[in-house]
Formats: C-alpha cells, sequence, structure tokens
C-alpha cells in the first residue's frame, strides 16, 4: 500500500512539472497550427521554418470605455493604423469605428455618431477606415452611400457622397466599400459594382477620375466566337467585365498597393504609380497571385483570393488569402519572401479574414466570423529575412552578407539568401564565388553577368600571360640569334 501510495505521488508530480515545463516553453517550441512555406525556382513547395508565430487574439467584449462595457464586435471588415500606432477598426455591424492603443490593451475611443449640420448623425454598415497624415479620420460610411471625413474629436470636416462626372454612368448609387488616403489627401475609393478602377477624389471631395483600371484579355478564339456566334448564342456567353478591386493602402511616396481577384491566379496585387499604371515588379516567377497553381496543392481548389494589402517599409508589403487563410509576403522585386497563416479552429487560425494591418513589428489581422484581431510576431527566420531585404533595398549588398548566412543556417534551401550573397559577391568583384552561390539560387540573369565578368576576367589573366611569354620569347630568339652570329664570326 506504501509502494501504491509513493508511485501515485511521484506521478503527480510528474505530471505536475511537465506542466510547468510545456507553459514555460517558448512560443517557437510550441505547436505551430499552419505550414510556412516557400516555392523553389522550379515552383515546388518547400517547406521552411516559421517567420511569424501566432501571439493571440483580442476579442475586446469585456473592454469598457468610459464606464461602459464595449461589447463584441460585429461582423469588422477593416482596420488600420494611425502614425502613433492606434488601431482603428471598422465595426461594420455595430455602427462604428472602435480605438484601441498600439498594445492593443485599451479602448481609447468609440466613434459611432457625429454632428451633421447641427443634427446628430451616425454610421450605417461602415466598409472601411483610414487616416491621413493630417491625423483626420475618412470612414467608408457604406449604406450611407458616402465617405465621412472627421477630426480626432468627432467634428465633421466634410462629406463625399453622390459624386458627378460624365465618366459615370446614369443611376450609378455611390456605394464604398474600402478607402486609402495618400500623403497628397486624395482619396482612393473601391465602390461596389465599379468596374472601371478605383475611384479618386482630390482634397476637396471632387471626383477626379479612375485609378488602375484592369485591361480585359480576351483570347482570339473567344473573340472570333463571339463574331460567328448567333445573337442567341452571345447572350449566353460570359460576359468580359474589369475585375474588382479588394483592398488598398498606399506608401510613403504615394504609390497605391491595390489587390483583386485574379481568376488565373497570376497577379492579385498591383503596384499604381500617380498616373494608374501597374509598376509592380514580379519576381523571380513572374506570379503575385499566391500560391502557385503548379505546386499541386489540392487542398484547396482554384488561385488564391486576395481581399487586402498593407505596405510594411523597406519596400515590403503583405497581401491576405481569405480563401487559404494565408498571409503571402513579398519584397520590392516581387520576390515571395515567407508564407504563413491558416484557416481551422485552432488558436491562431482564421475563419474569414477581412483585413490585414502592421504595427510596430507585429501582423494583426480582423477575423470578421471571430470577430476578433489576431497577431503574430515575427521569429528569428523572420527577422533575418525582414532586415537582410531591407539593406537589399537601400542596396547595401555587403552587409547582408552575414545575415543572409545565418538564414542559410536555419533554412538551407533558400534560394533569395544566396542570391543575395550572389550579388554581394558580384558587386564585390569576386566573380567565381558569385557564380556559385547564384547558380543555387537559380538567378539566371545575375549568373550571366557574373560569367561573362568571369570570363573577361580570365581572358585579361591568359591574354596578358600569353603576351608575357611572347615577349620573353622574342627576346630569346633574339639573343640566341645573336650569339648564334658571334659564334660564327669566330
Amino acid at each position: 500500500m506504501k509502494k501504491s501510495h509513493c508511485w501515485k505521488k511521484l506521478a503527480c508530480l510528474l505530471g505536475m512539472a511537465v506542466f510547468v515545463l510545456s507553459q514555460s516553453l517558448p512560443v517557437s517550441a510550441k505547436s505551430i497550427p499552419y505550414d510556412s512555406y516557400n516555392y523553389d525556382y522550379r515552383e515546388y513547395i518547400r517547406y521552411t521554418p516559421a517567420a511569424y508565430l501566432p501571439a493571440g487574439n483580442v476579442d475586446i467584449a469585456d473592454y469598457v470605455f468610459q464606464g461602459s462595457p464595449v461589447g463584441k464586435l460585429l461582423s469588422p471588415q477593416d482596420l488600420c493604423a494611425d502614425g502613433k500606432g492606434r488601431v482603428y477598426v471598422a465595426d461594420t455591424g455595430n455602427n462604428r469605428i472602435v480605438v484601441m492603443d498600439e498594445a492593443l490593451t485599451r479602448i481609447e475611443d468609440v466613434i459611432d455618431g457625429f454632428i451633421n449640420q447641427g443634427k446628430e448623425d451616425g454610421f450605417n454598415q461602415p466598409g472601411g477606415v483610414c487616416i491621413s497624415e493630417k491625423g483626420q479620420i475618412y470612414v467608408a460610411d457604406s449604406q450611407n452611400r458616402r465617405v465621412v471625413v472627421l477630426e480626432k474629436d468627432h467634428t465633421l470636416t466634410r462629406i463625399i457622397a453622390d459624386p458627378q462626372s460624365e465618366s459615370l454612368e446614369d443611376g450609378f448609387v455611390f456605394t464604398p466599400l474600402r478607402i486609402a488616403v495618400d500623403y497628397a489627401d486624395r482619396l482612393y475609393v473601391i465602390a461596389q459594382n465599379m468596374f472601371e478602377g478605383i475611384m479618386v477624389f482630390e482634397e476637396n471631395g471632387k471626383f477626379s477620375t479612375f485609378f488602375g483600371t484592369i485591361d480585359v484579355e480576351i483570347s482570339l478564339w473567344d473573340k472570333f466566337w463571339k463574331r460567328v456566334a448567333t445573337k442567341e448564342e452571345r447572350s449566353k456567353q460570359k460576359l468580359y467585365i474589369p475585375t474588382e478591386f479588394t483592398g488598398l493602402d498606399t506608401d510613403p511616396k504615394g504609390f497605391v498597393y491595390a489587390t483583386n481577384l485574379d481568376a488565373n491566379g497570376i497577379q492579385g496585387v498591383r503596384r499604381l504609380n500617380p498616373s494608374g499604371v501597374d509598376v509592380i515588379k514580379k519576381g523571380q516567377n513572374l506570379n503575385l497571385g499566391g500560391d502557385l497553381q503548379t505546386a499541386g496543392t489540392t487542398e484547396y481548389a482554384g488561385p488564391s483570393q486576395f481581399t487586402d494589402v498593407t505596405y510594411r517599409e523597406n519596400g515590403i508589403y503583405s497581401c491576405l488569402d481569405r480563401k487559404r487563410g494565408r498571409i503571402f509576403t513579398y519584397d520590392h522585386e516581387g520576390n515571395l519572401l515567407y508564407v504563413f497563416g491558416g484557416l481551422g479552429t485552432q488558436d491562431g487560425t482564421f475563419r474569414l479574414p477581412t483585413a490585414i494591418e502592421e504595427v510596430n513589428g507585429k501582423i494583426l489581422v480582423l477575423d470578421g466570423t471571430l470577430c476578433e484581431i489576431l497577431t503574430f510576431e515575427v521569429t528569428e527566420y523572420g527577422r533575418l529575412i525582414n532586415e537582410a531585404t531591407a539593406l537589399r533595398y537601400d542596396g547595401d549588398e555587403a552587409s547582408a552578407v552575414g545575415i543572409w548566412e545565418r538564414v542559410l543556417e536555419l533554412d538551407e534551401n533558400n534560394e533569395l539568401a544566396h542570391v543575395g550573397i550572389g550579388k554581394a559577391y558580384l558587386t564585390a568583384g569576386d566573380y567565381k564565388q558569385a557564380m556559385k552561390h547564384l547558380k543555387i539560387g537559380m538567378a539566371r540573369e545575375y549568373y550571366s553577368v557574373a560569367y561573362r565578368r568571369y570570363r573577361n576576367e580570365m581572358l585579361r589573366k591568359g591574354a596578358s600571360a600569353f603576351l608575357s611569354c611572347m615577349v620573353i620569347l622574342v627576346i630569346a630568339l633574339l639573343v640566341a640569334r645573336r650569339f648564334r652570329k658571334k659564334k660564327r664570326r669566330r
């Protein structure tokens, strides 16, 4: 009996020790609820260490503002951050904007109404929110068919509604869904059933033009059948309507990053210059559509569906895939840096992700079904890639070499790291080492440059040695000839 009691006590102590140890483990050692991966040059999936890990879900149901519970979010659709890190959430179902501190631990403000021409006014299913550099709050008041501009104290600055232009169809109903504002206070609006592109409004609120229209490509085969088909057959054929945009963000230089649904899974994000021309770079795989369709993934049919984008810094931007619940992050050259996230019921996974933002190095994702904000913290692997990419963006390839080498210690198959090291050696003039890393990184263009310079260098060295040998040989022949002449005279 005593032995049995001792064994039970020992088992109990052991169980408690295991529990305490599991709670004290770092985040990286705990189970990750999603796969982290990238694609190689041949477009095969290569699993990688996690770049970001779940840091918690934020549910504001029990938060208090001015002595009263705030209540749970209801069908939230958008979030953004101002220059000080405060987070603004478009609480669509509750017809309000909720403002939180940068740590997401406190409610700083709740905007559910304002004074409009001496009368109380409010929102009706606000779908989008953004903050200008001046600190003004722009709200896409969707079902009221307007954009409301407020000061921090809720004072109404202006209302943008019922745009007028010859380029707008008769009977067009203005229903703003997502909005963004640049450094010059130009307002960019994604409106419902507006296929001509993003609507642009000047600082005074006047509609000026469409922006970034996506051209529809029709195959020769479809053009042929449209010509030979009867009127009845043409009425049954699919309509070729330009793609709608789904989310947008601006960078400090005034470029607009905008996501769209791409049926081909090739380009789900664009970088539009002030003229509305897409100037984004597509990277080595020439693909900015999320998951590659050639990778043989069968978990989800069809291409990714980007619903939002956030520009971070140093040319890095992240796109949110609502179909797979994944976050795809690219550098300024269009190279895929890392992928993380997923749909599911575990902590750290999404039900219906609707918006993405970065605040002080953390990635925030708003879930419209969970009605929560999911936060993700960077790992050592992700931090190293971000730092090396930033140095590369600034043109400091040499300083990035050591960081890329540490990335390779964590992920030996990281082709981008080999390319970064190879480009540094190329700049430094060590063409042989550059060729070695660029070959592993499958960077054909840069490898060709390194090979050509290495070949020319070898030819110069060879030519120099050859000419030296020829000079020595000629001198030797002349000396021998003179020696023979002297010998004959004797």
